[in-house]
């Protein structure tokens, strides 16, 4: 018997596969808008292939979609997996190109 993976079935093994990837811990000014308001200022403070972490003193939720502009990038839609009251944590809706993460480290780190 065949398995047949739906696209975001895939996408949710990859992520947990890249969970294990390198997490870049970084200090990256950011922009956050959350869907449906108005975006703010944050810091990005861990960035891997899935996703990232970012100050946020807000009631986001898990399942709240979210784009995150990074400089010199579009924004990037992305989905709270979690908040602490001081940090959140998201996952990117599609994975980021392993070139792009790599430029995004060597101009931030």
């Amino acid at each position: 018997m065949d398995l047949i993976l739906k696209p975001y079935d895939a996408y949710d093994m990859a992520a947990q596969e890249d969970r294990s990837a390198p997490r870049h811990p970084l200090t990256i000014a950011a922009t956050l808008r959350p869907s449906g308001a108005t975006g703010f200022k944050t810091v990005v403070t861990d960035l891997s292939l899935s996703g990232f972490a970012a100050q946020a003193l807000t009631n986001l939720h898990a399942g709240t979609l979210c784009w995150l502009t990074l400089p010199g990038l579009s924004s990037l839609q992305a989905e709270v997996v979690w908040n602490d009251g001081n940090t959140i944590g998201c996952a990117f809706a599609t994975l980021l190109n392993p070139a792009v993460l790599q430029s995004v480290v060597d101009r931030c780190s």
